[in-house]
């Protein structure tokens, strides 16, 4: 198996969107009630094309043979929104500034057919590695209760519990997470 992350381009997001709805009902259900991840999927999860736009949001490719397919996303941000994809109402698209702000960790999914294989890691380090590169020095997310423990692996510390309103009347639980590097 071979594993390529590259940046997403506007043609990735029909396979995104698959990959997304995928990810959330294969990988979140034990955490999640079926109307919470129906919401979820109508109001806050989704291609967010802010990210495509900016160069931050990056695809995982897996090929066994000639053909790659697009198997996981992630990104980075220096916009304000924490989370939601371009559905999601309470975005807040401006920048951040690098010496106060935090960058944001941005939508990440793996289709669970591959899973905890090492392509999440990949993806959440690229994305590390070019905030910090950008000059910024702290990250935060809002995490799914699902990824709150690969985060937690990875020197990200809970903040706070928030529940995000969804279109359907439900909520979803969100925890918001974050690391800060320090100078050696």
């Amino acid at each position: 198996m071979n594993i390529r992350i590259r940046k997403a381009t506007p043609a990735d997001v029909p396979r995104l969107r698959e990959v997304i709805e995928a990810s959330v009902r294969g990988l979140q259900a034990e955490d999640y009630s079926p109307a919470q991840i129906e919401g979820a999927l109508q109001s806050v999860y989704g291609v967010d094309s802010q990210l495509i736009a900016d160069g931050t949001y990056l695809v995982g490719e897996a090929s066994e043979t000639r053909n790659a397919e697009i198997v996981a996303c992630g990104g980075w941000s220096k916009r304000k929104t924490l989370y939601g994809g371009d559905q999601y109402a309470s975005r807040e698209d401006s920048l951040l500034d690098p010496k106060q702000d935090a960058a944001k960790i941005r939508a990440f999914f793996v289709h669970p057919k591959w899973a905890r294989r090492g392509i999440g890691s990949l993806i959440l380090e690229a994305c590390e590695n070019a905030a910090l590169e950008a000059g910024f020095t702290r990250l935060e997310m809002g995490a799914t209760l699902s990824g709150v423990a690969f985060y937690r692996a990875k020197g990200y510390a809970e903040i706070e519990r928030q529940k995000a309103p969804l279109s359907n009347g439900e909520t979803l639980e969100i925890v918001r997470m974050a690391k800060q590097w320090t100078q050696d």
